[in-house]
């Protein structure tokens, strides 16, 4: 069993916003995971599904996101390598660490990085197991701001649509494998 919450507790205090918004919107995105992976017999164990889920935005303590009370130094599209970062050297298992890395939109393609100039290090950030994809593809249902409540597959599809073509079209892929 993965001890996911010693990290939240050390980054995420008891009594701030962060907190209070991490933890809705990870329980709500570990809780999509769950569901799913039970309604497809999934073969994936649980407790890894809950604690990846749980975990896939640790890194946005690192980012520059006062609307979420976190206030690091990174651009919010670096959340997830550095979650990864993070986890990595609190000696978290790597199928979790990249879970972190991989969640963001519906990934991140090197050819993305270069296109739309992000401020990433080149690298492949695409969702590729079972369990990335997953927590990937639950994750698209919950924003950390508003009133948080789970949107519909319309406003989704819109979202991504937003960032491009490709982005929509591998959630589309996601949503065929999870739906």
């Amino acid at each position: 069993m993965i001890d996911y919450q010693k990290i939240i507790d050390k980054y995420y205090p008891v009594g701030t916003t962060r907190r209070d918004i991490y933890m809705h919107h990870c329980r709500q995105v570990a809780d999509k995971a769950l569901d799913i992976a039970q309604k497809k017999a999934l073969d994936l164990d649980k407790n890894i599904i809950e604690a990846a889920a749980m975990l896939h935005d640790i890194g946005i303590v690192m980012t520059d996101a006062p609307s979420i009370d976190c206030h690091g130094s990174l651009p919010y599209i670096c959340h997830g390598i550095a979650g990864a970062d993070m986890l990595r050297k609190e000696g978290y298992p790597e199928e979790v660490a990249r879970v972190a890395e991989r969640h963001t939109g519906a990934g991140i393609s090197d050819e993305d990085i270069k296109e739309l100039d992000l401020p990433l290090p080149p690298g492949n950030y695409m969702p590729e197991t079972l369990l990335e994809r997953l927590v990937c593809y639950a994750d698209k249902f919950y924003s950390k701001s508003g009133e948080m409540k789970e949107k519909s597959l319309e406003k989704v599809r819109d979202s991504m649509s937003r960032h491009s073509s490709a982005t929509l079209a591998r959630f589309e892929k996601l949503h065929q494998e999870f739906s």
